[in-house]
């Protein structure tokens, strides 16, 4: 039997690494826009469509559907890139993918992990704005965009968001603002 079982998670984890998870607008596409509610910020409890706002600003969306401590972790490095490059207009936000919203606890979160300027939210559907194509095992999906068109489409299955995969995201940050 567990001969067996370990066979099949084998083959189950082999097949996952041959797949590639692949999730959202891809590049060189235009995102398009779509609104959430926001949990923090000037926008709470508004539906809120950043996209919009940004247009050919220097942008980092993260859609997630777990709270994890490695999301908090790629957050931080986020907020900080944001901190660091506001006179360029850049802005990272992060969308909770999830059937009901509870704005109270995903403020409290985002206070926990001290985002200073990453506003979260909520879009009431685990499967994501439609256009948007979110591959259902996607756990973390990162967008960055600049002039209307994605730069860069980073997506991670649950415990796939390790430091060297922040790290690699981190790393085409700078992109955006060589496409200026």
């Amino acid at each position: 039997m567990f001969r067996a079982s370990a066979a099949v998670l084998l083959a189950l984890s082999a097949a996952s690494a041959a797949d590639p998870c692949v999730s959202g607008v891809p590049v060189g596409k235009r995102p398009g826009p779509y609104s959430f509610l926001v949990a923090t910020g000037p926008e709470r409890g508004k539906p809120t469509c950043y996209i919009c706002n940004q247009e050919k600003k220097p942008t980092a969306v993260v859609f997630a559907r777990a709270l994890t401590p490695a999301l908090s972790k790629l957050l931080a490095k986020l907020d900080a890139e944001a901190v660091a490059r506001k006179d360029a207009g850049f802005k990272v936000w992060m969308t909770q993918l999830a059937d009901k919203a509870d704005l109270d606890a995903l403020a409290k979160w985002a206070k926990e992990q001290g985002l200073k300027s990453v506003p979260v939210g909520a879009f009431e559907d685990a499967d994501g704005p439609p256009a948007y194509t979110l591959h259902a095992d996607a756990e973390v999906t990162v967008l960055l965009f600049v002039k209307e068109k994605v730069v860069a489409n980073f997506a991670f299955r649950a415990g796939e968001l390790t430091p060297d995969a922040t790290a690699t995201v981190l790393k085409a940050v700078p992109k955006l603002f060589d496409a200026k």
